[in-house]
């Protein structure tokens, strides 16, 4: 049964019901998101959040289904129906800056060996393919060739027009054990980086020319630094980009020649002491250490770390800060927001909001009370050992808890976040919430009241 928390207690799912409307409390005075909108339309695991434009976003999941919503009101705009089996993968396909017409569009996959083209403000599905032999698991647009690369067990390169270019053969590691392409990238000199098993394979793509008039795409090079599958593969600024993987390894690679820049596999340890292959026998579970995902600023980069959350600064090549258990489950998604404050969810069906601070600062602020001492943040370990101090001495900075969203009963999938709009979140209970900023609403919820009452004159009638 679905339970909130509202005013710091859980209420049965059809006490929640009465109003799509809930206030959450007022415990946690640095937590903005004080009231959600609870919005049902998928009947399944919803994996996939996408944003459109300033006020819209999309979502996708298990069950075939792609929705279209607006992010200020939760409203259902569009629903599009024309997969069969589960989205794999979804991303926005941009309208050409030549054309006349300006329609949002995206670009889905599915299980069911397909790709859909959808126009967003239509509802319309523009065109469909499938010819695919197996599963695509991720799709890219590259913006300069204005061509789209779609990635499963191989690498195809389409037109807008959805026609085949060109494409690679059958894609597996060298150790054969993983077969397909998990992340994809674009990085410079019309190249992008395939993530597959344990290793990252270049690819150039070659556009038609005098002497060939056919696409090709061309492996360059294989990167075989990783000891396990890679899980997470971004770009995080104009040098560099970055990947994790199942037994938690960061590595920062160059992006023009590839080169390996730095390295981290000390992430449940940051003071590195231990060698790190007898470091990672040390962990119970690989998922201890698994990097499901990182997001980056122009210092950092945010890494969810199995149950932790780990600041790893790009000039320092060291780990900053940790939270080592962020969650009671494993992280699956993180993003960075303004004035340094981090947000990230996990399998456990939490939502977390944390702020970066310096060691000086955090010592100068009280000790979090009340709600977030029921689950032991905020408390001091009397019997941290002399290895743990060498830790903190050289973690420079510490992440705080200031805010939890209690709401989705399952595993949260992934979440948007609106400037002006709020959080959006997705999970495995079928559900999406908006998180809206209390004070934000009240004030235009009177504003609104005023409008209307100066609209009736009652405002003057009442002066």
């Amino acid at each position: 049964m679905l339970r909130w928390l509202i005013g710091g207690s859980r209420e049965p799912q059809g006490l929640a019901e009465k109003s799509p409307l809930q206030t959450i409390g007022e415990e946690q005075t640095q937590n903005p998101y004080t009231e959600l909108l609870v919005l049902k339309t998928h009947h399944d695991i919803v994996r996939f959040l996408v944003q459109l434009d300033d006020y819209r976003f999309a979502s996708a999941g298990d069950d075939g289904l792609v929705v279209v919503w607006n992010a200020q009101t939760g409203e259902k705009l569009l629903e599009l129906n024309g997969h069969t089996q589960k989205i794999t993968a979804i991303t926005t396909f941009p309208s050409l800056e030549a054309s006349e017409e300006k329609n949002q569009l995206i670009l889905t996959a599915s299980a069911d060996r397909t790709v859909i083209v959808w126009n967003c403000d239509t509802g319309r599905q523009i065109q469909k393919v499938s010819c695919f032999q197996s599963t695509v698991k991720c799709l890219t647009v590259l913006q300069r060739p204005d061509v789209w690369l779609s990635g499963g067990n191989d690498l195809c390169v389409w037109n807008r027009r959805l026609d085949l270019l060109c494409k690679t053969g059958h894609l597996s590691d060298t150790g054969k054990k993983s077969q397909g392409i998990s992340a994809l990238i674009e990085i410079p000199k019309n190249c992008v980086v395939a993530a597959v098993g344990k290793e990252l394979i270049i690819f150039r793509l070659v556009a038609p020319t005098e002497g060939s008039l056919e696409w090709d795409i061309v492996e360059i090079k294989r990167l075989l630094d990783h000891q396990d599958n890679i899980l997470s593969l971004a770009n995080v600024n104009d040098l560099s980009f970055v990947t994790g993987s199942h037994v938690g390894e960061l590595i920062i690679w160059d992006v023009l020649d590839w080169t390996l820049q730095a390295c981290e596999r000390n992430f449940w340890n940051p003071a590195p002491q231990l060698d790190s292959q007898q470091e990672i026998k040390l962990s119970q579970k690989p998922n201890d250490v698994s990097i499901n995902h990182f997001t980056w600023d122009e210092e950092n980069v945010f890494v969810a770390v199995g149950r932790g959350l780990y600041v790893y600064n790009l000039q320092m090549k060291r780990v900053i800060a940790c939270q080592k258990t962020a969650h009671d489950s494993s992280v699956l998604h993180v993003a960075k927001l303004p004035n340094r404050q981090l947000i990230s969810c996990s399998e456990d069906g939490s939502v977390r909001i944390w702020e970066l601070c310096e060691k000086q600062q955090l010592a100068a602020e009280p000790v979090p009370t009340g709600f977030f001492n029921m689950w032991g943040f905020g408390r001091v370990n009397k019997q941290a050992s002399q290895p743990v101090k060498k830790q903190q001495e050289n973690v420079t900075s510490c992440l705080l808890l200031i805010g939890d969203l209690i709401g989705h009963s399952s595993s949260v999938e992934m979440f948007l976040y609106f400037e002006d709009h709020g959080l959006v979140t997705c999970s495995a209970d079928h559900l999406i919430i908006l998180w809206k900023n209390g004070e934000r609403e009240s004030g235009l919820r009177s504003l609104k009241l005023f409008q209307k009452l100066e609209e009736n004159g009652d405002l003057y009638l009442s002066v």
